[in-house]
């Protein structure tokens, strides 16, 4: 178990001005520009990456061509490419809290989740992946004696993957390690406000042994480096989690290039949906109530709805506003914090904008709604809880990625599945019931790539995450996570 101590070592670590990652080098972006790093615990300067432009894209997406054409790793065989993810996570988890600390440093998650969020998640997801190396394979279809069909797996060539701010070492190994696994070679864009742990990352990958090239590092804007990316003729395919815009504007940049492919998971609105028969009131109200604050709210995949059926609603509602009083938010490097920071300024002004909104369209703030820790300089807001949110109330439409949740009633089956399919997304969502028959009703009916049953959370790496409406196409995690990284090829053999 990870001490306070332990923590407290990497909390003041001087952290040296980061450079990109190309063809295994470390070197500044061509034009010489930087950009510091702003930790939300206190609003200050802590560091600065290298701001790149299309000159440093080109050159990592030529690195990431001449390392896969050259086969150095997709002709490696399976056992010793193995073996090399097998160490890239060892390495990962000696340095588990280094990597979780520095993350936190960047974008304010608390300490206790983002031990196992982050680099737990990243070294486990490498290790499923390595483990899938030698296992995914291709097939020998039927045919007459006089022919040979095969049907061959091939990994696609140069993967262009963009991260986001909210877990990077968690979401960047959900892209990068199927990608490699898969044989290809990558080009990584963090998001330019949360860059630090993936670039350690990276020093750790090539410390595995990971061949020169397979993996670059790019940090910079989405305006800079992204748009380049998506623009770029010569990467096959784009991964991208992010907003539901610059998902778009990453379509039209494959439209205007080389037709890539686009995987893209672009957030949600989930609806958690409390039954009046659920099996364990408190239960239901903890995991409602807590699962929610992860990560101030920062979470694609968060119960941000909840709706609660009219017979329990008052009382319901009630309890998650008790428990919700009892959340510690605060420093995210304590061990003793359960929410830490929302990640930015502008963040921040954003979800206070959401809960003037929807106080203006009737809501009620049953709690939260401010601010705080402003001697700090940090980006702190409280837990917060509006009740008496209807459907098409601004705050039950669009993802706040923050501190607040909205509570919207609901009369039956129907009437919830109306409300949670009632917005462009389609994520996640929850159903709490002790009907076997509402439970297969609900989940059958809610739109949405994952769909929880009397709890919230938990899906490991052997089931996908996806998206369904604009929240996204293709999967991450799961073997099926393979298929947006390789080709398809038929080969039809007279014999």
């Amino acid at each position: 178990m990870t001490t306070q101590s332990e923590i407290d070592k990497y909390r003041n670590q001087v952290i040296p001005a980061q450079s990109l990652l190309i063809d295994g080098q470390w070197r500044e972006a061509a034009e010489g520009q930087r950009r510091e790093v702003i930790s939300p615990i206190d609003g200050k300067a802590f560091t600065s990456i290298s701001s790149a432009t299309a000159v440093d894209v080109d050159a990592a997406v030529q690195s990431a061509r001449h390392a896969f054409e050259d086969g150095r790793w997709r002709k490696m065989a399976p056992a010793a490419r193995k073996k090399i993810m097998h160490r890239f996570a060892d390495l990962v988890e000696q340095h588990a809290v280094e990597l979780a600390v520095l993350g936190v440093r960047e974008n304010g998650t608390e300490i206790c989740m983002a031990i196992n969020a982050e680099p737990g998640s990243a070294a486990a997801t490498l290790r499923y992946y390595a483990e899938a190396i030698d296992k995914v394979c291709g097939e020998i279809v039927p045919s007459d004696e006089d022919t040979l069909a095969l049907v061959r797996k091939e990994p696609i060539g140069v993967v262009g993957a963009i991260v986001p701010w909210n877990f990077p070492l968690m979401i960047g190994t959900w892209k990068l390690a199927p990608a490699i696994a898969a044989g290809n070679s990558v080009v990584l864009k963090p998001a330019e406000t949360a860059s630090l742990s993936l670039l350690r990352l990276a020093e750790l990958a090539l410390e595995a042994g990971l061949p020169d090239g397979v993996l670059n590092v790019v940090t910079g804007t989405g305006l800079n480096v992204g748009e380049p990316m998506g623009l770029s003729q010569d990467i096959d395919v784009l991964a991208f989690t992010g907003s539901g815009a610059t998902g778009s504007r990453l379509l039209e940049y494959a439209s205007r290039s080389n037709l890539k492919r686009c995987y893209l998971e672009l957030g949600g609105k989930s609806a958690n949906i409390v039954f009046a028969d659920m099996p364990d009131f408190e239960q239901a109200a903890q995991v409602s109530a807590r699962m929610f604050f992860r990560n101030s709210g920062q979470v694609c995949v968060a119960p941000s709805r909840l709706l609660v059926q009219d017979e329990v609603y008052d009382a319901f509602v009630n309890r998650v506003v008790e428990i919700t009083q009892t959340i510690k938010a605060g420093d995210p490097l304590s061990l003793g914090t359960d929410m830490g920071t929302v990640h930015s300024e502008v963040q921040l002004n954003s979800n206070l904008k959401f809960v003037q909104d929807a106080r203006e369209q009737g809501g009620v703030v049953r709690c939260g709604g401010q601010r705080r820790f402003t001697e700090s300089g940090g980006f702190y807001m409280e837990p917060t809880v509006i009740d008496q949110v209807l459907p098409e109330h601004r705050l039950a439409q669009e993802e706040v990625f923050g501190p607040v949740l909205g509570v919207t009633r609901f009369k039956d089956v129907d009437d919830a599945l109306r409300i949670a399919n009632g917005t462009r997304y389609g994520l996640s969502g929850a159903v709490w019931t002790s009907n076997l028959s509402t439970a297969h009703r609900v989940s059958n009916g809610v739109r949405s790539g994952l769909v929880h049953v009397n709890t919230y959370g938990g899906a490991d790496c052997s089931v996908p995450l996806g998206g369904m409406k604009q929240s996204g196409n293709g999967v991450d995690k799961s073997l099926h996570a393979f298929d947006k990284y390789m080709d398809l090829k038929t080969v039809w053999m007279k014999l």
